[in-house]
């Protein structure tokens, strides 16, 4: 008698705790130990768009949120699979971290709605008395509107205001990367800088408003003719800006210097007081350097400008390349 009452509470105990996770008002859903779907609650339904109908008994809850098959979090705790997630999740904590389970982030495309969303991710295993897994159980936040608040605010640190291109701080820390990762290739490294020419002359004409706009449209051509995403342009200071590309020699650099300089003068943008152009134009000073005891991000930065300042000195609208005694020169 008193074990057939313990059964009745136990179901009555299971009754109420299956209804209490389908009205959490935030989205779970628990798989069995063969990670089938035995419980996908409102708040789920609404995060992904897809009832229980669909997904209980089956082991398909990737479906919301992936547009491909793959495992969720849960999959990997009931798994004990942790080496994939460094592979499938921007940040996760270590098995042992906090008790048996893992919390982990990742932006889902949530196939089902058409969204994109930035969920933190939570899944615990349950154990019987013996030890063995009956259940894991996955909660999820929408953290999106904080994510995109925290990309702002990166954006903020290291996108230049005015022209939306990258700022000094990021090209010096871009500089000192790529000059280690050079240091251990032997590979290349090239820079470029690019000044707007008669600059000052076009503010004083069109003011500083039309002048703010004009360094628009130049960042806008330079950032269109840097294809590869190692490469970075940014805006060096005034109408100076300068472009970092790895694993790049001198008549790689040339070759998107001068694909930069026909850009700038194909927006055709006027320039009334110019004495080079009717138009804004570009001069441009490249250098490349292989890291060694004698070189360094200093000497490579100074190869480039004297580049420019011949550029400039010989009639402007040009890119010059930088001679050996720029490159070489204590």
């Amino acid at each position: 008698m008193k074990s057939g009452n313990n059964g009745f509470g136990n179901d009555i105990a299971h009754s109420m705790a299956v209804r209490l996770v389908q009205y959490l008002v935030v989205p779970t859903f628990v798989l069995d130990a063969e990670r089938r779907v035995t419980i996908w609650n409102h708040a789920c339904e609404r995060l992904t768009g897809i009832p229980a109908a669909e997904i209980l008994g089956t082991s398909d809850h990737w479906r919301g949120f992936y547009s491909g098959p793959r495992h969720c979090l849960a999959d990997l705790v009931a798994l004990e699979q942790y080496d994939q997630l460094a592979e499938l999740y921007a940040a996760h904590t270590r098995p042992g971290d906090f008790g048996f389970g893992l919390c982990a982030e990742n932006w889902c495309v949530m196939p089902i709605k058409g969204e994109r969303r930035y969920l933190a991710v939570d899944a615990g295993p349950i154990y019987d008395d013996h030890g063995q897994l009956i259940a894991v159980v996955e909660t999820l936040r929408d953290m999106t509107d904080q994510k995109m608040a925290e990309i702002a605010l990166e954006d903020l640190a290291t996108r230049d205001s005015l022209t939306g291109l990258a700022n000094r701080r990021s090209l010096d820390k871009k500089m000192h990367l790529e000059w280690k990762c050079a240091q251990r290739s032997g590979s290349p490294l090239a820079f470029i800088l690019a000044d707007v020419d008669h600059f000052k002359a076009y503010n004083d004409h069109y003011g500083h408003q039309q002048g703010d706009e004009c360094l628009r449209a130049v960042a806008e051509a330079i950032d269109t003719s840097v294809f590869r995403p190692s490469d970075m342009a940014s805006r060096y200071g005034g109408e100076e800006f300068a472009i970092v590309m790895p694993n790049t020699d001198l008549a790689g650099a040339l070759a998107v210097a001068e694909r930069i300089r026909l850009a700038v003068g194909d927006r055709q943008l006027p320039h009334d007081r110019s004495t080079t152009s009717p138009n804004i134009t570009l001069s441009l000073g490249v250098a490349a350097m292989t890291p060694s005891a004698r070189n360094s991000t200093e000497r490579l930065i100074a190869a480039a400008d004297a580049a420019l300042y011949r550029a400039k000195h010989e009639g402007r609208n040009r890119v010059i390349l930088a001679e050996a005694n720029d490159e070489e020169a204590d």
